[in-house]
């Protein structure tokens, strides 16, 4: 008997609350003070098309997805022919008896035909709340608490008020009871683990309340799929946090209103993925030239064009790298996991502000929209840093303001409009120090001396990548983002079977941490490059800054996730035959 590990999928058409049920069958488990990490795939369809929610549960941390899959439950005969050959051997086929199978199941699985629209009717309920007759025969398989789901389900159908909350409730006993009865012989189970002070959150929640939490009171966005969820988010807290959520007429509308928010002196951001951020980068350069600060988060889906909108990939690096025309200062953050994502998006807002540029946050469909359980967010160590806002006193005691004064650090004090002795022009052209347009030659060089300079003291407080794992290793793993989920969870497998293995994940991509990189590479052990894309585009960065060129590579570019298998077959791979 397996006890607290388990790989959980539910399957079905667009419609039947296939989200809904997947989120409460997590939330169940992490009441119970288990861990999970959810994943959802569904197509770019208004209506209709195949859904999925997987849900793996541990009593231990995890940090991504399976590939393989212990209980499958299908609510029409596609997930079936789609997903059967995901399942483990002796695992289940939970599915609607009134489906015809077209072929036989696999042999080394169990298989129960449940009655689910007759269940639902009995319990009173009419069709949509099959989904909650699944979820009480899924709990009922492993042996887990009904009280403790029954108590999920009240919580997430409360606002619909108290009959349809007792009937999705009764729906889901009636599942339950049903699959009790028949007393099946199952070889997983779920039991309550020590209560932990566990969430369940997903990046974009994280990103949304890492905003809140830096202070952020202006969001502008058009919607794009994945990066709306951020937008949504911080939409239902305005009136409790004082801050303004506007959606706009497109992308570049937005960028020119967090820039104008951000010149105002109030802390803004924007979100959106690659079709939408192409129609920003004519703004992002105004604000590089005008000094402004701004969080743009980018939440990667595979391109070019539409591409594949429900879908993720680590395509747009480069891109983000070297938008918008001419050279300016920025910073690149790419968060792995839902605690960067919170940290990391405060420490984008003081970055912005200390330095006066537009700093990227770089995620991707997978690790924005997926959920996953980690401990509440530690903010006692948080500190906002507005950086070089004058003060009226301090204006008021200046011979002259120049907005673009050049600074040892590149960092030009700044004034607020509305301050009497703070006065300024600014433009997207080139300026002098007082921001008076100019096409000086000596003028255009100082000021873009200046800009950039500002990067060798960002350098100098940028986090060393993070390096987890042997000290001394054979093979080393090297990726960046949301593909930390899998490898770490490879890192565990790897190191459990003896192999001398480390794993190097890099968050900030600029600018580039040369020396650190070039240290943990440079130790003539073998090295392996993870990457959500066909190029290996950090591979490229890597090369191009240190010299090391890695010809050992995991590239994934379907749309889907990298697996942990992946990667640990991979290894062995490189292992075996160098």
């Amino acid at each position: 008997m397996i006890t607290n590990k388990l790989s959980w999928k539910i399957g079905g058409e667009a419609g039947f609350g296939i989200m809904t049920t997947g989120y409460i069958f997590s939330k169940a488990c992490v009441r119970a003070g288990l861990n999970t990490f959810d994943f959802t795939e569904f197509p770019s369809l208004i209506r209709g098309g195949h859904n999925t929610y997987q849900v793996r549960v541990e009593d231990r941390e995890v940090h991504s997805p399976v590939k393989s899959v212990d209980i499958l439950v299908a609510l029409n005969r596609q997930t079936i022919e789609l997903h059967e050959q995901e399942l483990t051997p002796g695992g289940a086929i939970i599915y609607d008896s009134s489906l015809e199978l077209e072929r036989k199941i696999r042999p080394d699985v169990k298989v129960f035909a449940v009655p689910f629209l007759d269940l639902a009717k009995k319990a009173g309920g009419e069709r949509l709340m099959v989904n909650n007759v699944a979820l009480g025969v899924s709990f009922a398989l492993v042996d887990f608490d009904l009280k403790t789901l029954l108590k999920v389900i009240e919580e997430t159908f409360k606002d619909k008020g108290k009959k349809v909350t007792e009937l999705n409730k009764a729906a889901a006993k009636e599942g339950y009871d049903y699959m009790r009865q028949l007393k099946p012989e199952f070889g997983h189970r779920l039991r309550k683990a020590k209560t932990m002070n566990r969430m369940l959150i997903s990046g974009n929640e994280a990103v949304a309340l890492g905003a809140l939490k830096a202070g952020c009171k202006f969001i502008a966005a058009y919607p794009m799929t994945p990066a709306s969820g951020i937008f949504q988010f911080l939409a239902g807290y305005e009136r409790e946090y004082g801050i303004i959520a506007k959606q706009t007429e497109d992308e570049i509308a937005a960028m020119n209103m967090v820039i104008g928010a951000g010149f105002a002196g109030v802390r803004s951001m924007t979100c959106t993925s690659g079709g939408g951020f192409s129609l920003m980068v004519e703004a992002v350069g105004l604000a590089g030239i005008t000094e402004t600060p701004a969080v743009i988060v980018e939440v990667q889906r595979p391109g070019p064009s539409t591409g594949m909108p429900t879908q993720t990939g680590q395509e747009d690096l480069r891109f983000i790298l070297s938008s918008s025309q001419g050279e300016f200062p920025r910073v690149v953050i790419a968060p792995g996991d839902v605690d960067e994502c919170f940290h990391e998006t405060i420490n984008a807002f003081n970055l912005a502000e200390r330095y006066q540029i537009p700093v990227f946050i770089l995620s991707d469909k997978h690790l924005g929209e997926s959920r996953t359980t980690t401990k509440v967010f530690d903010t006692r160590k948080v500190r906002i840093d507005r950086g070089a806002v004058l003060s009226d006193a301090q204006l008021r005691r200046m011979k002259q303001f120049n907005r673009y004064e050049d600074t040892k650090t590149g960092v030009s004090p700044r004034s607020i409009p509305g301050q009497r002795h703070g006065i300024y022009t600014a433009t997207s052209n080139e300026h002098g120090e007082s921001g008076i347009i100019t096409e000086e030659s000596e003028d255009r060089v100082r000021m873009v001396d200046k800009r950039m300079r500002k990067m060798k003291f960002i350098e100098r407080e940028m986090p060393k990548p993070h390096v987890y794992g042997s000290p001394h290793p054979e093979i080393t793993l090297v990726c960046w983002g949301s593909t930390k989920g899998a490898a770490m969870e490879a890192l565990t497998w790897l190191l459990r079977d003896h192999v001398k293995v480390n794993l190097l994940h890099l968050v900030y991509l600029n600018p580039f941490p040369s020396d650190q990189v070039k240290a943990a590479l440079d130790d003539g052990q073998k090295i392996l490059l993870i990457e959500g894309n066909a190029t290996g585009q950090l591979g490229g960065l890597i090369r191009e800054n240190t010299g090391i060129e890695i010809g050992h590579r995991l590239l994934k570019y379907d749309g889907r996730p990298i697996y942990p298998e992946e990667i640990y077959d991979k290894v062995k791979e490189v292992l075996r035959h160098g």
